[in-house]
């Protein structure tokens, strides 16, 4: 039964979102952690009483607030439409731009002194915050690495809920391992490879890193890596005491479905949503091609997909009939 309720959402949503549209009021705020300043945007809807509110985490690298990198040509926009069609619903989000990324400049900051829970903290940081403005229904969605970010924060401050959105299953290292087998180069550079993840995972340092591994591997990242490759994902899920959505597109050319299986078996009771055509930023892709989906990664006119947003509409908002 549980199953064709499901399915009828999904039917019956578009109708039941267009019965009621908000107008969103949009606020950029600033707030002070330890080491510098990080900025965010508030979407929230125009009623009077405070609802449900998502804080948005991007994923890794230099990605914003609205899910575009500098590494990209061209931006995507995917993290801002999603904050608002989840306003245009009802629902308020938050979502910021990451330690030294946009206007979230962090003077002074070294990569050889960052740690992956500075991000975590930050995450909590926000939370607290959403509390003090009188927010009491706080869900977290972590895209890509913001998953495990997300966790984290999850683990150590209490929210309504939490959605990994293309969300890594095992730890970074397997990851990492992973990709390098499935690399060019020779046998023994990816052995090297393997070795120095192993040392990472002692909390030791790799004190001359080869030359051609220098850039995954340089001195001063080791320092990150070590905190980021003893988190495992999975272990992280299965022991949180909020409800949990896990969400995975089959268009995903960085993130397997592999993945998101492995966090539904570490969670067996989560929401677990499949989108065939989604990729890694969110977007419909109507071909196999790879060429195709890279090409959504720099189009910002490509909508976010709706059953992503139909999906976590129903993850908060369960209870919707027809008569609304």
């Amino acid at each position: 039964m549980k199953r064709v309720i499901g399915l009828l959402w999904y039917v019956l949503t578009p109708f039941l979102i267009a019965a009621q549209t908000f107008s969103k009021d949009s606020t950029d705020h600033t707030i002070v952690v330890k080491e510098g300043k990080l900025s965010g945007t508030l979407f929230a809807p125009r009623q009077t009483k405070k609802g449900p509110v998502v804080l948005i985490i991007a994923g890794s690298g230099p990605t914003d607030r609205n899910g575009n990198s500098t590494q990209l040509p061209g931006k995507n926009n995917s993290l801002l439409q999603l904050a608002d069609s989840l306003v245009k619903s009802g629902i308020a989000s938050l979502r910021y731009d990451k330690r030294g990324i946009g206007k979230s400049q962090f003077p002074g900051m070294r990569e050889e002194t960052m740690s992956f829970m500075d991000g975590v903290n930050d995450v909590v940081a926000w939370i607290n915050w959403l509390r003090e403005q009188g927010y009491k229904k706080i869900y977290i969605a972590g895209h890509s690495e913001g998953s495990l970010v997300g966790m984290l924060a999850a683990s150590q401050t209490k929210v309504k809920g939490f959605i990994s959105i293309a969300g890594a299953g095992r730890p970074i290292d397997q990851v990492l391992r992973e990709q390098i087998a499935s690399g060019g180069g020779p046998d023994s550079l990816k052995q090297l490879a393997n070795v120095y993840l192993d040392t990472l995972l002692q909390g030791k340092r790799i004190q001359k890193p080869n030359p051609y591994l220098f850039s995954l591997f340089r001195p001063s990242v080791q320092p990150y890596m070590i905190s980021w490759v003893k988190h495992d994902p999975a272990t992280l899920l299965k022991n949180l005491k909020c409800k949990v959505m896990i969400v995975q597109g089959k268009r995903d050319i960085q993130v397997k479905v592999e993945d998101a299986e492995l966090l539904h078996n570490a969670r067996p009771s989560a929401t677990l949503l499949f989108i065939d055509d989604m990729n890694h930023v969110l977007k419909s892709v109507s071909t196999t091609s790879k060429t195709d989906n890279i090409k959504t990664y720099s189009d910002p006119t490509i909508p976010v997909h709706p059953l992503l947003i139909q999906g976590i509409i129903h993850f908060i908002q369960p209870i919707r009939t027809l008569h609304q």
